[in-house]
């Protein structure tokens, strides 16, 4: 795996602000002015890409990216190369195995709004001819892939999946059928978003972010008192591969991928099922495809964003899953990073698959009155060293789109 999030930049510091629940939450200068009703947001630290040209970014020298290949990436496009070469790195993948025909990448990300609202400025500023050749691929939503795929030399199964806040769930399990399937031995996997005032600040138009000016309680799943999400950004890769390649070529997996489930709530284009109709069948396919009884499950990874109604949908759906008296194991690490849309659902998989392979539980931070709708479901509100078996994670995205994955201790 590779990792670019707000609460670290690879493994080891990614891993201690799970355990201790550090959270990435500023108030970055971008949203400090008049015109942004909200102040805080989850920071990509040791990246500067405010400036509209690529050449003038300040990353890690290590990620260096060649200048013929820069000119063509937003920002979320450079964390998720970034991202990529950790996880290649990881996985100890040569130049020749990525680029194998039965090696296939998958993507997600909404595009990029800074790039696609900076294009048009200037086009209509000075003309349409003026505008730059490669401002198209650099900016909507399958850039993601029109980069990494030509970058890389991928030869495999390649495509850019978009659902809102479920699209890396769905690139996750697509991926796993299309190994499933025969098709490909290896997929990578990566979901990414930029982190900037065009990509966050208008979500306050839906009313769906946070504006307290405090970062330590701005995002608070699961508590009365919770009032919106806050936004984040950075990018997460995830290698996918057969048990037969992992072993042929050494590789020591973090998790094995169980299954995975989704489902749409067919209710409304932005609000969840007020019952959590949609995300209870996810699960409820996830647990099947997985061949696992909910009992089964010891952890969920809640997508709970810290919003009034999606959190409330989320306890109705888990309830429905997890009946009473068993009780299961619940939080949510956006208080910890923040909201990253199409990323999250990949990001927090990754983190069950740290916590499989590390043996702990991260807790829900900012909790200091728990809803009383979560009854029977037991919240973790400190992080807890115990090994879990199964862990189920859950994701939904506008339109009611619900995606549910199942990973298991190898």
């Amino acid at each position: 795996m590779g990792l670019i999030t707000s609460i670290g930049n690879d493994r080891p510091s990614v891993i201690e602000s799970l355990r201790s629940m550090k959270h990435g939450i500023e108030c970055p200068p971008m949203l400090q002015g008049d015109d942004s009703p909200v102040k805080v947001a989850g920071t990509v630290k040791e990246f500067e890409v405010e400036s509209s040209d690529p050449e003038d970014w300040i990353y890690p020298e290590k990620y260096r990216v060649p200048r013929a290949t820069l000119r063509s990436f937003s920002p979320h496009v450079l964390y998720a190369w970034c991202a990529l070469q950790q996880a290649i790195e990881d996985a100890n993948l040569s130049e020749e195995e990525i680029q194998d025909p039965e090696s296939g990448l998958y993507t997600s990300s909404g595009g990029s709004m800074r790039s696609i609202h900076k294009h048009f400025e200037k086009m209509d500023r000075r003309g349409v001819m003026a505008c730059n050749p490669l401002a198209i691929v650099a900016s909507i939503a399958g850039t993601l892939t029109f980069n990494l795929v030509a970058a890389l030399g991928v030869r495999g199964s390649s495509t850019g999946l978009v659902s809102a806040c479920a699209s890396s769930g769905h690139a996750l399990g697509t991926a796993l059928d299309e190994i499933r399937l025969g098709r490909q031995k290896r997929m990578l996997v990566v979901g990414a978003e930029d982190c900037n005032f065009e990509s966050i600040v208008p979500f306050c138009g839906m009313r769906a972010l946070s504006l307290e000016t405090d970062p330590s309680f701005a995002s608070r799943p699961f508590d009365i008192k919770r009032n919106g999400f806050v936004g984040t950004g950075g990018s997460v890769c995830l290698v996918l591969e057969t048990q037969s390649e992992a072993e042929r070529r050494g590789a020591l997996p973090y998790a094995r991928f169980l299954g995975w489930g989704q489902a749409s709530d067919g209710h409304n284009v932005a609000i969840s099922h007020p019952e959590g109709r949609g995300l209870r069948d996810a699960m409820t396919k996830a647990l099947q495809d997985a061949k696992v009884d909910a009992k089964e499950i010891d952890y969920v990874n809640a997508h709970a964003p810290s919003t009034s109604i999606g959190d409330a949908s989320e306890m109705k759906a888990l309830k429905g899953v997890f009946p009473s008296p068993q009780a299961v194991k619940v939080s949510s690490t956006k208080a910890l990073t923040g909201h990253g849309l199409s990323l999250s659902s990949i990001m927090e998989a990754a983190f069950c698959c740290l916590a499989l392979k590390d043996g702990f539980l991260p807790g829900s931070a900012n909790v200091t009155e728990p809803d009383p709708e979560l009854e029977h479901l037991d919240l973790l509100r400190t992080s807890i060293d115990i090994q879990a078996n199964r862990i189920l994670s859950n994701s939904s995205g506008f339109g009611g789109a619900n995606v549910s994955v199942v990973f298991e201790k190898v």
